[in-house]
């Protein structure tokens, strides 16, 4: 397993949003360029553990950020929305 996953936004406005209320949760997180293998839908992405995937992804559903997926570094999806 990657140690680190990313999570894809459509728009950079999702991204500085979901950055806020991974803030407010305490959950760990760096927005970071997304690494353009992945998309090139958005400039920004947030990396997280790999731990923290499930977490992060039912906390975006249930704050209402809309995401692309979250993917391991290598690429590989590990949730979506």
């Amino acid at each position: 397993m990657n140690e680190f996953s990313v999570v894809l936004f459509h728009s950079t406005n999702q991204a500085i949003w979901a950055s806020k209320v991974f803030a407010q949760a305490g959950l760990e997180y760096s927005m970071i360029p997304v690494p353009r293998h992945l998309s090139s839908d958005c400039g920004y992405c947030l990396r997280i553990p790999s731990s923290l995937a499930d977490a992060a992804a039912a906390l975006m559903r249930d704050r209402g950020v809309e995401f692309e997926r979250i993917a391991a570094l290598d690429g590989q999806a590990t949730s979506r929305p």
